[in-house]
């Protein structure tokens, strides 16, 4: 399946119980549901096990399969479809994992197709603990930066920031020297583009006085 040798310590490592199965009725079964259900391209088919190994152990009926129509009907479909890239969101369970975070992004006033479309844009969300994630996060947006929830919709990519590495280092910047930025600005640009950013708003600030 094109999956080099130097990938297979850590795939037996987090799984060792693939050492004794059997790969007719374990392992092919699995790589035929991500080929021909999931449409992964054949040669993507290593990226999306180095990247979740936890693929080849996982339940198809139970688990995998109800995950993968779920995702569907939540609008992981034709551009947005589900590839290499984004086949850890198979393991999930819909109930346990995926749900709770939906209701939580629902419980701050979002539509369904509002949080739909926030997790289709930014898919780690679903794999974000709710309380040691989403909620320290959004409580900071509100209490601390001011901000309004409006702008998760447009920037659900906040939530994959670090609190204490970046996003409050961030603020406290602005802050200090009086200026805001949109999240997406603030955010996404690297430590020097922002300190450059930073003293650009300090000298136009200046030139307006």
């Amino acid at each position: 399946m094109g999956i080099e040798r130097s990938a297979y310590g850590k795939i037996f490592d987090m799984h060792p119980q693939l050492l004794t199965c059997d790969p007719y009725i374990d392992l092919y079964p699995v790589f035929d549901f991500l080929l021909n259900e999931v449409k992964i391209p054949f040669l993507d088919i290593r990226n999306a096990v180095v990247r979740c190994p936890r693929l080849l152990v996982c339940d198809i009926d139970n688990k995998m399969r109800p995950t993968f129509c779920f995702l569907k009907n939540l609008g992981f479909v034709m551009t947005n479809a589900i590839s290499y890239q984004t086949t850890l969101l198979l393991v999930l369970s819909v109930e346990v994992t995926i749900i709770p975070k939906l209701d939580y992004l629902m419980s701050l006033r979002f539509e369904y197709d509002e949080v739909a479309k926030m997790v289709v844009r930014s898919p780690a969300l679903l794999t974000y603990s709710v309380a040691n994630n989403l909620m320290p996060k959004v409580e900071y947006l509100l209490n601390v930066m001011d901000r309004d929830l409006g702008e998760l919709k447009g920037f659900p990519q906040y939530f994959s920031f670090s609190l204490e590495g970046k996003i409050k280092p961030r603020h406290r910047l602005l802050v200090k020297h009086g200026l805001t930025m949109p999240l997406p600005e603030m955010l996404k640009i690297s430590d020097g583009e922002f300190n450059d950013r930073l003293i650009e708003m300090k000298l136009r600030l200046l030139s307006r006085r």
